[in-house]
């Protein structure tokens, strides 16, 4: 399925959620309200997604005197792409993503962890990896199922504070409240994950062939793993699925709702293409 209808879908699917919530919350006022948002939050989530994202990171961008901007440089060249704007987030936890809505406007950003922890062959290999989700046109639907989820995480979470739903007394439906507070956000969970888990061995494929060759994608992904465990980072999870590799551990419940393909999995996939 073409990305662009994909992103369609994706803006229906949970801007129906975001009624869904509205109508629970406040009835056909809620609804109202939540029409008019899901219209305003459609159209930024299209223009400002990579926005939205870099700040919520703190993102900073760096120039060409970088040594990550100048190793983006060269991969961007090799893989005929336009040059992205480079971005450093000041966390411990290695760890990056890239965002944007086509190739001509796509950012990549890298956390201060993972380049202490890289070496130079599996830094390139990672953002090889982020500029084959630019070449491939991911970063426009991975950065809207960040914006829209995370609006339908925090939708839920406020409905907690405003009643819920009602009864046909008026009073609070503590069922109907239940159910949209758990059901809104593993709903939101699935949509990432059906557009994340392919994508990410099609972008370590291709990642391997920009920096030609698999070896240092293979070992940064082992190494991140790890390191992610040790030091996890803060994250969005309406955001995990941007990340090379889930930014958090987790285990239980929450590895159902992996947003990423097992590590051994995507390693194995990488070496077999040798």
């Amino acid at each position: 399925m073409p990305n662009g209808l994909k992103t369609v879908l994706l803006l229906g699917a949970l801007s129906g959620m975001l009624l869904v919530i509205g109508e629970l919350v406040g009835g056909a006022q809620g609804l109202v309200m939540a029409f008019a948002f899901a219209v305003v939050m459609n159209i930024g989530s299209y223009w400002f997604s990579d926005k939205i994202v870099l700040k919520m990171y703190r993102a900073q961008e760096v120039g060409p005197e970088h040594p990550l901007h100048q190793m983006v440089a060269r991969l961007a060249q090799r893989a005929s792409l336009p040059m992205p704007r480079v971005y450093v987030i000041p966390d411990p936890s290695p760890n990056a993503f890239a965002t944007g809505r086509n190739p001509s406007h796509a950012a990549v950003a890298a956390t201060e962890g993972i380049m202490r922890v890289l070496s130079q062959d599996e830094l390139e290999g990672v953002m090889a990896h982020e500029l084959a989700h630019v070449k491939n046109r991911d970063i426009l639907i991975s950065s809207v199922a960040a914006t829209i989820a995370a609006t339908i995480f925090m939708g839920a979470r406020m409905a907690m504070f405003m009643g819920g739903g009602r009864d046909r007394e008026g009073g609070s439906n503590p069922i109907v409240l239940l159910a949209m507070l758990i059901l809104a956000p593993i709903a939101a969970m699935f949509v990432q994950m059906a557009i994340s888990r392919s994508r990410e061995f099609a972008a370590d494929a291709g990642g391997a062939r920009i920096a030609g060759n698999p070896y240092g994608l293979a070992n940064a992904l082992k190494k991140i793993e790890a390191a992610a465990k040790r030091v996890p980072m803060d994250a969005n999870p309406a955001t995990a699925h941007m990340f090379i590799v889930k930014p958090f551990s987790g285990g239980g419940l929450s590895s159902l709702f992996s947003s990423h393909p097992p590590t051994e999995a995507r390693v194995r996939a990488l070496l077999g293409t040798i």
